[in-house]
């Protein structure tokens, strides 16, 4: 290193030049340029990436190694701080590689680090040793199959469609998740594993005319880009031939294996090995797509290499504990070949799968050759490494400061005189600078700085931004750093960029199917049975066709789709079909409209009488509130912030609080609760928090307690857990003010409970208590603030049309630190279970088996309990007495049962973070919106958690299950599945929301009605003006539809249909133009025709008429009978066009256009037309 002054120089800042004081550490960097490993030992926690960063920055590569992913992370959160450009390699599955589908999270994550390998010039890779023994493809075959596009290249667009599909991209009709792509026309939309945004490449004949990037939500571009590099979907890129050869080369062996078993009489288990091949054939051959290919790769590729091949020759490797290294290594190792033994022997896998990883000794040898720094607390065992240089340090831990300034000054003063350089860091900037400012007026030299080179003096103090989870000190070159944990106890989560799943949570027409039940606002229920063409009076249209009661048959034109919705119940039962001319139709509408009047009158005045009582003020937020909130060891989301904000708003208004937060359990709910709360008793305030069950209570004061207890606030629980003593002095202490919050079940509500002074009610899961209680939580909310909390999402639709009489705050976004789950669907094998079961409880976890029978679930029981005997097994279900099962939850919370057994009761509410491995028996019998809430049950902590979905194979009908399995895909990666499974929760949600019997009105009309309906009334209540109801159709002789070419695809076109439908304003008409170029490509003139039409339908609706027709040559618009036009107008419009217009007076009048010379008027002028002479009618509406 001395001999590189340039190397030297890149290295000093301020993190890495005290390590010069050491007196070994040229030497080691001297000896790290040879190769062999160099030894460490002494080296802590947050310090072990300081010292390798600081050894690592003469090495353009760094692979760094922890003992498993957990570790991996903690080490790659700590180095992030040094070098930004930090990348993560997740450890591959490779016990469940067979499962159907996988979540495609950890391949992307790999494929990042594989694409920075390729690109970059520097890179810093941390990896947990498991990722060393993964056989991976050689990086030059990955390397060959990318593919690069510019502008103005030619390409073969079949060409480009079958390397996608090789390189593992998936053909969908719409891309809406990474490893998707799409072809419409020449449009060829991708969206690769490595980006953020899909991409979208449109030809001009076989060139490329432009590339844009998009944005999968609403489908529309963000920025055009001159080149774009697709990197392939998975690890294993087989071309025809390779994918032949192996299987060849599989079948062989395939046959070989029967035949043998079959001499020891083994039929059942060679039975399932001819599945397996067969699968495997079929998959490849048909699909060219193979979920489990990876167990085989090396069937088709002779020559696998690990991970530590993937770097060059001069990459710097870093061991962070080399014992523990190996111990993991052989531990998994020994797994892997238990688990595969065992398949063995059933049949699931041939013998040739048993070399899926690289022995651990195999890759020990291969680190012992590479330049090697080993860090480590105690000297290390050599074992199979080879250390050819030892070096001891000294480090210490920073004591912890929980919360103590004058503790932290006083050490600060101590360093100081000793001549210590100190780097404080800080989770904000803004921050870091507050704190040099404090400490300057403690006296000492501190100051803030960001700047990397700015190298701190003997005695000076630097505050920066930047996070390590433990402060650490050097004591004999004397430099400390000091991280924000130290000083304040736990630490704030830091941000991570949003690419979450936004936008509106529902469309109203994707996924209607044809068999579909939909709602025609003016004939009611019938079924969609597709979109036909029909030829009527030589033109051509698009029409939907509807099946209504009786056998009858409606046509809507396609540009009627506005009064079509997809009817929405919630419950599964189908609901009855409405007879075309019956009156039934109109007397569920008329009903249905009365009881949306009453409630929307119901809720303005209630919201009329709470806006003008006077309730208590509260004052601005206090020092301690802010501390408080200071203290929250997470980081809010947007949306917590904004409820939290809104909350406090009402507080401090003189007006009585009365607010609904609704979101996911898990969304941070409860916080908003606490600080509500903590805003109260500050102002001498009582607070209540009712729960709906005994174990919410427990675990909400658990939460409540931690959270407080700096602070001098007393928290009670009044449930069921609590002696009668106990509650007896609780009661008495409430009377005379000594507590300041209690949480409790509906006991809290009894007679004998009463406050000093009640300032706030907190409800969570208001719409799980009975009538009689909720009549009691009436009289109590009579003059205090309220907020009720829900984990039901409430509808956007149902949330709209409530503005302005409910307040309301929707949790939206899932909180940081939530890791996403892997989901797995595979088929029912008892050995994937007891493995998923002993994998969980190794890592000290808990498991989750739902099965949903409650006849025979003590059987199921017995069954886990003999597949898993070292586990605790026991199960519940909803038909248990109240204190049984609550028994079990709390034994199951406190970490006594290993695995629950249970129907979906676990849906409600509960918050476990130690359970991470939830298997779901049937998965295929249940709702996606099931599947949905059981599947948000784990994956609360900051594990990966796991989710099996089993079926079993024999009851499965192939077509539907494709599809349904295909659904459940696309929920494992939160895309559109979500859609589906909102749709069910927030159906529910909105009955719970308005109470039961409007839930029956709901069910009669069909959700979107039903909240069409409910936003007009509230309009209505509130004395604000509503849109006359009718309808507006245009009949002219021209052709307007969809191509099948311009959009094949039936979802999408309905879809387009609809909006199109939807149109109303000149804005929405070029807003939609636009969009149909940026994703179909230039609209061909029957869609130009269509657009035109919604144009003229939106004009007429405004001036009221209800239909414009073409009769021949003329014109006829007729008007709405009860038009609030000015009849004044109406000779202005005459004159107009003398001669040609006629005014009838009728029923409905009309005016009636005749052009003068019929003979030029060709078909295609006659949209011209009507909108030149709608346009000049706009005077009939006064404005």
């Amino acid at each position: 290193m001395r001999g590189c002054p340039q190397e030297r120089k890149r290295c000093m800042n301020a993190f890495v030049q005290p390590l010069y004081q050491l007196a070994d550490f040229e030497e080691i960097n001297r000896q790290v340029k040879k190769p062999g490993i160099v030894q460490v030992s002494g080296c802590i926690d947050s310090q072990k990436a300081h010292f390798a960063n600081g050894v690592g920055c003469g090495f353009s590569f760094r692979l760094i190694l922890a003992e498993n992913d957990l570790k991996a992370r903690e080490f790659y959160e700590d180095y992030r701080m040094y070098d930004p450009e930090t990348f993560l390699y997740p450890s591959r599955d490779l016990i469940f590689y067979q499962a159907d589908i996988h979540g495609n999270l950890i391949t992307r994550e790999r494929l990042r680090v594989i694409r920075a390998l390729m690109e970059r010039n520097r890179a810093t890779v941390v990896a947990s040793i498991d990722g060393c023994m993964d056989c991976l493809l050689p990086l030059s075959v990955l390397e060959s199959s990318v593919l690069r596009f510019q502008s103005d290249s030619p390409v073969d667009l079949e060409e480009v469609t079958r390397q996608l599909v090789e390189l593992g991209y998936e053909r969908t009709p719409q891309v809406e998740v990474p490893g998707q792509f799409s072809v419409r026309g020449g449009i060829l939309d991708v969206f690769s594993l490595t980006e953020e945004n899909p991409w979208r490449i449109e030809l001009w004949g076989d060139e490329i005319d432009s590339i844009r990037s998009f944005d999968a939500e609403s489908q529309r571009s963000i920025e055009n880009l001159e080149e774009i590099v697709i990197y392939p979907a998975t690890e294993l890129v087989l071309d025809d031939e390779k994918r032949k050869k192996g299987l060849e080369a599989i079948k062989k062996e395939a046959q070989a294996c029967q035949k043998k078993l079959r001499e020891e009489m083994k039929t059942q288990e060679a039975a399932n090995i001819g599945r397996l091949v067969k699968e495997l054939e079929e998959q490849l051959t048909q699909t060219e797509r193979c979920a489990g290919a990876e167990g085989f790769v090396h069937y088709f590729c002779r020559d696998t290499v690990s991970l530590l091949d993937y770097f060059p020759e001069d990459t710097l490797v870093v061991l962070d504990e080399p014992n523990r290294l190996v111990e993991h290594a052989k531990a998994t190792e020994e797994e892997f070949r238990e688990s595969m033994i065992h398949r063995l022997e059933k049949g699931y896998l041939l013998p040739g799968q048993m070399k899926l990883i690289w022995q651990h000794q195999e890759v020990v040898h291969r680190i012992n050759r590479r330049h090697t720094l080993s860090l480590s607390m105690m000297e290390p065992r050599a074992g199979d490494w080879e250390f050819h240089y030892d070096s001891q340090i000294t480090v210490r831990s920073v004591n912890p400061y929980n919360n103590s300034f004058e503790l932290l000054v006083k050490d600060l003063k101590g360093w100081k005189k000793s001549g210590y350089q100190v780097l404080l860091l800080s989770g904000s900037r803004s921050r870091a600078a507050r704190l040099a400012e404090d400490l300057r007026e403690e006296g000492l030299a501190a100051f803030y700085s960001d700047d990397p080179e700015r190298v701190i003096q003997p005695g000076e103090i630097r505050t920066s931004y930047g996070h390590v989870t433990r402060g650490f000190e050097y004591p004999w070159c004397k430099f400390v750093m000091i991280s924000e944990t130290d000083i304040f106890g736990r630490e704030k989560k830091k941000r991570r960029k949003k690419s979450e799943y936004k936008g509106q949570r529902i469309q109203s027409f994707n996924e209607l199917s044809v068999g579909d039940f939909v709602v025609h606002e003016n004939h009611g229920l019938g079924i969609y049975r597709g979109i036909e063409k029909l030829k009527v009076d030589g033109v051509m249209k698009d029409y939907i066709k509807i099946e209504y009661a009786g056998d009858s048959t409606l046509y809507v034109l396609a540009t009627q789709l506005d009064v079509l919705q997809k009817y929405a119940g919630a419950d599964a039962k189908p609901p009855k079909l409405n007879r075309l001319d019956g009156q039934d139709w109109k007397k569920t509408k008329t009903r249905v409209r009365g009881a949306v009047k009453n409630i929307a009158r119901e809720l303005v005045e209630l919201y009329a009488v709470r806006e003008h009582q006077q309730g208590f003020k509260y004052g601005p937020d206090t020092v301690w509130q802010k501390e408080f909130e200071e203290m929250f060891p997470f980081e809010e989301t947007e949306d917590q912030l904004a409820a939290i904000e809104a909350a406090k708003k009402d507080m401090e208004s003189g007006k009585i609080m009365d607010r609904l937060v609704c979101g996911d359990v898990g969304y941070g709910k409860t916080e908003i609760a606490i600080r509500v709360a903590f805003k109260a008793v500050q102002e001498g305030k009582q607070v209540v928090y009712l729960v709906p069950t005994t174990i919410l209570a427990q675990q909400h004061y658990n939460t409540f307690s931690q959270r407080l207890k700096d602070f001098p606030v007393r928290v009670d629980l009044l449930c069921r857990f609590r002696t009668a003593a106990q509650q007896k002095k609780t009661v008495e202490d409430l009377k005379k003010g000594l507590v300041d919050i209690v949480i409790g079940t509906h006991r809290v509500l009894s007679a004998d409970v009463q406050f000093k002074d009640l300032g706030v009610l907190i409800i969570d899961e208001e719409q799980r208590f009975g009538v009689t209680h909720k009549e009691k939580i009436k009289q109590m909310k009579k003059n205090v603030d309220v907020l009720t909390l829900t984990a039901t999402p409430i509808p956007r639709t149902l949330h709209m049309s409530l503005i302005g009489i409910r307040d309301m705050s929707v949790l939206e976004e899932p909180p940081q630190d939530r890791l996403p789950i892997q989901t797995y669907v595979m088929e029912y094998n008892e050995e994937l279970v007891r493995e998923a079961i002993t994998r969980e409880m190794a890592r000290g976890g808990q498991v989750f088996y739902v099965y949903n029978r409650v006849n025979n679930i003590d059987e199921i029981t017995n069954q886990i309990a003999k597949l898993v005997p070292e586990a605790n097994v026991a199960f519940a279900h909803g038909q248990m007495r109240e204190r049984e099962l609550e028994k079990i939850m709390v034994g199951f919370i406190n970490g006594d049962i290993d695995v629950l057994v249970s129907t979906t009761i676990i849906e409600t509410g509960l918050d476990i973070s130690n359970v991470n491995t939830m298997i779901i028996h049937d998965a295929d019998q249940m709702g996606l919106s099931q599947l949905y809430q059981l599947r948000g049950r784990v994956g609360r902590s900051n594990r990966t958690a796991y989710a099996f979905l089993m079926y079993r194979r024999n009851k499965m009908l192939k077509e539907v299950a494709e599809k349904r399995l295909h659904a459940i895909r696309e929920f494992t990666e939160l895309g559109s599945g979500i859609k589906i499974a909102m749709r069910d929760l927030e159906i529910r949600g909105a009955g719970n929301l308005l109470g039961a019997e409007q839930h029956g009105h709901m069910e009669a009309v069909g959700y979107d009605l039903y909240c069409k309906m409910l936003g007009e009334a509230v309009k209505e209540a509130r004395g604000l003006p509503v849109q006359e109801d009718f309808e507006t159709t245009i009949d002219l002789s021209v052709n307007a539809y969809i191509p099948e070419k311009y959009i094949p695809n039936e979802y999408l076109k309905l879809d387009i249909y609809k909006r199109i439908a939807g149109i109303e304003n000149e804005e929405e008409y070029d807003d939609m133009l636009e969009e149909l170029l940026d994703r179909f490509g230039e609209p061909p003139k029957t869609v130009q025709n269509l657009l035109a039409v919604a144009r003229l339908k939106a004009l007429a609706h405004r001036i009221y008429m209800t239909e414009v027709r073409q009769l021949g040559e003329e014109l006829k618009f007729t008007m709405y009978e009860q038009a609030k036009i000015d009849p004044a107008a109406v000779p202005q419009v005459i004159a107009m066009y003398p001669d040609e217009m006629k005014f009838k007076v009728e029923t409905n009048p009309y005016f009636l256009y005749t052009p003068r010379n019929r003979r030029a008027k060709g078909k295609e002028n006659v949209l011209e037309k009507a909108g030149e002479i709608l346009e000049r009618m706009q005077v009939l509406v006064k404005s």
